[in-house]
Formats: C-alpha cells, sequence, structure tokens
C-alpha cells in the first residue's frame, strides 16, 4: 500500500512525497532510517476490504528469490552499487512483503553496514548458506561471481523441489479421489443397501457383512473419527518440530523402501553441491562444512556433517569420517572425495558428483512416476472390486432365491 508523508531532515528542511510499504508501522521504520523525522503520515488510497493484504499469507516464493538473485548478480558485474542494485530490483518487485524488505536491506547498506550483514537481518528469507555466500564474496572482493554461483544453486534446489512435487500431483489427486469415493458409498450407498437386504432377509457374503459393518460405524462415530484424525495430524507436526520427531522422521525417511533410496541421492546430491559452492565462493572448509550442516535438511546428514567438521578441524580428511557410514554415505561419493582431497580439487570433484547424483534423481523420479501409474490403477481397481462386490453379490444371491 501507498503512503502519503510529510517529513523534517536532520538539517531542518521539510520533504513530502508517497512511499510504499506493507503497513503504516513499516513505512514509519522505513522513513526513520533515511533519517527522516515524519510528521504526517496516511494512507494514500484506502482500499476495500475484500482487496486488502492479509499479513498470514504474506511470503517470498523461491522462484522470487532465485530471480533476485540471478537479477542481482548481473547489475553488481555491470558495476552497479548495492543500493542502486537493490532500490532498481525493489522497483520492479510486484511482492510489497519483498519490496520492504529489499528497501530495508539498501537502507542499512546505505547506513554502513555490509551486504551479509543488511540481508542477515531477515534469517527467515536468506538461510545461513546465502549469507555465507555474501560474505565470502565481499571478504574475496568477487560478490558478483558468489552471486552467480549462489542464483546457480538456488536455481538447481528450486528445479530439483518442483521436479518431485510435479512427480507428487498425480498420486496425491488420485488417493484423494479414492478416498473421497469409499467414504461417500460408506455414508449413502452402503446403509441404502444395508436396509434392503435386511428386509429381504437373505444371508449376506461375508466382504458383505464387513463392509456393512465398516459403514455402520463410520456412520455412527465419523465426529469421533474426525476429531481423532486431525488431533493425530496436530500431534504429529508438533512432535516433528521437535528435536527428537525431527530426529526419529528423517532416521525413518532413509529406511523407506524406494522413498529411502531416492531421498539418500538427494541430500547427498544437496551436500556436495552446497558444500562444492562454498569452497568455490572462497569459505574455509570448515565454516564451509558448518553452514552445509545447517542446511542439507536431514538430521542424520546434519550430525555426520558436523562430526566431519570437528575431524577437519584436528586436520583430519573428510573421507575418513564419511566411509564410516557406509550405508548413509556411498562407497563413490567416499571415493570421489579421497580423489578431490588427494588431488587439491575438491570442489571440481565434488561438482561432478552433484551431476551424478542429479542425473540419478532425475532418473529415480522419472522411473518411479511410471511405476506409480500402474500401481495406483491397480489399488483403484482393488477398491472398487470390493465395493462393488459387495453391493452385487447379495444382489445375485437374491434374485438366483426369486
Amino acid at each position: 500500500m501507498k503512503f502519503n508523508y510529510q517529513a523534517r531532515t536532520k538539517q531542518g528542511r521539510v520533504q513530502s512525497g508517497i512511499i510504499e510499504s506493507s503497513s503504516r508501522e513499516a513505512a514509519l521504520m522505513l522513513l526513520q532510517k533515511y533519517g527522516l523525522y515524519v510528521t504526517f503520515l496516511e494512507e494514500a488510497e484506502a482500499k476495500p476490504f475484500f482487496a486488502k493484504e492479509i499479513v498470514i499469507f504474506r511470503r517470498v516464493s523461491n522462484k522470487e528469490k532465485v530471480l533476485f538473485t540471478r537479477q542481482l548478480s548481473i547489475l553488481l558485474k555491470t558495476g552497479t552499487s548495492p543500493v542502486e542494485a537493490l532500490k532498481a530490483l525493489a522497483k520492479q518487485t510486484n511482492n510489497s512483503h519483498f519490496k520492504e524488505k529489499i528497501l530495508e536491506i539498501s537502507s542499512e547498506i546505505e547506513g554502513g553496514s555490509t551486504l551479509s550483514q543488511s540481508f542477515s537481518r531477515f534469517p527467515e528469507l536468506f538461510s545461513p548458506f546465502y549469507i555465507n555466500m555474501l560474505k565470502s564474496g565481499e571478504i574475496s572482493g568477487n560478490l558478483s561471481e558468489s552471486l552467480i554461483y549462489l542464483a546457480n544453486h538456488l536455481e538447481r534446489e528450486y528445479n530439483l523441489t518442483g521436479k518431485i512435487k510435479g512427480a507428487m500431483i498425480y498420486p496425491i489427486l488420485v488417493l484423494t479421489v479414492v478416498l473421497f469415493v469409499v467414504i461417500a458409498m460408506m455414508i449413502f450407498v452402503v446403509p441404502q443397501l444395508s436396509k434392503v437386504l435386511k428386509e429381504a432377509g437373505a444371508e449376506l457374503p461375508p466382504l458383505t457383512k464387513v463392509v456393512i459393518a465398516f459403514s455402520d460405524f463410520f456412520v455412527k462415530w465419523w465426529v469421533i473419527l474426525i476429531l481423532v484424525f486431525f488431533g493425530l495430524l496436530i500431534f504429529i507436526f508438533r512432535y516433528l518440530k521437535t528435536k527428537r520427531g525431527k530426529r526419529f522422521f528423517d532416521e525413518i525417511l532413509l529406511k523407506i523402501p524406494l522413498i529411502g533410496p531416492l531421498s539418500k541421492k538427494i541430500y547427498l546430491s544437496r551436500f556436495a553441491e552446497n558444500l562444492s559452492t562454498l569452497i568455490s565462493g572462497g569459505l574455509p572448509i570448515a565454516q564451509a562444512l558448518e553452514v552445509t550442516g545447517n542446511v542439507v535438511g536431514n538430521t542424520v546428514y546434519k550430525e555426520i556433517i558436523f562430526e566431519v567438521r570437528d575431524k577437519v578441524k584436528k586436520g583430519n580428511p573428510i573421507s575418513s569420517v564419511l566411509k564410516k557410514y557406509p550405508k548413509i554415505i556411498s562407497p563413490l561419493f567416499v571415493q570421489m572425495t579421497v580423489v578431490g582431497e588427494k588431488s587439491g580439487q575438491l570442489d571440481k570433484t565434488l561438482t561432478n558428483i552433484v551431476n551424478f547424483y542429479q542425473s540419478e534423481v532425475d532418473r529415480t523420479i522419472d522411473n518411479a512416476v511410471s511405476l506409480l501409474e500402474p500401481i495406483l490403477i491397480i489399488i483403484l481397481g482393488v477398491v472398487v472390486a470390493i465395493l462393488v462386490g459387495a453391493v452385487l453379490m447379495p444382489i445375485y444371491q437374491i434374485g438366483m432365491v426369486m
């Protein structure tokens, strides 16, 4: 939203204009950061209730962060100052929440803060990996190159996440439809069938008895079942937010058939890519391992990476720790790491590992999707066969008797 303001500078000069921000408080803070003493501030144009932005839905998507990082790297490479680059990007950003943050970062830099210090004020938007890449670029004097590495990394992560989500849409949609069909049958169809069969007084097949019993139980206790279902969901989500719950889930995830091997490839690829990008950006290996452990996304791998970090600080090679976990870290990964350490080109070797595992992940996802279709068709066929059998068998028997 836009606000009309009037303010005085430190020299006492009156200044007025329009500022765009997500709220009145944010606009006030932004003007104060520019060294202005606000004397008047009001919303420029009142919006109807239905057009106002809902605060809880304000977020910055991964795609927006990828585009922002890519564009920032290009602007800095052409010689544009960070402040001018950020202001230019803020003008073309449609997300008012993100625009506000970019302008605040720009204001911080104008006040004397470094780029990494300014970005670190928003940990909900920029990860430790992102901040450390900026620090590396500032220390080495190659900020634009570090941002290019960072943009490439974020783009690969975004594409991988998009591919996994895309692969999950079809099975989730099919299973949801099956669930709703079964519920509809239990509530509307089976109870009516039960009345007809009871009136006929025929002996029911075991399958029909089971379906009717399940339907009666569902109709009678559906409120409690729904409460239990949502209560269980809330418990699971809260448990997963605890350290113990996260550790339990991450460990189980790696042991699930089909999903486990795919997850290992994804985490190994992420481990290699994060570490490679940070080392290429100029970070010391111990610090790069610290950051990688925090952003790898799995507690089991995080613990291993932190163990590697501690051993590296004592002068031990990375591979000496990785080879202790053959079920978690593949022998190929360990061997490639050994080669990289011996040749002194660990970052390039890790890049080769990333390329290999990304190809493996793509191939595994494609194979899983092709396998899921017949599996889902079989599941759907079994469900339909059970329901149809439970309905038609007693009707057929009644017809035979008559």
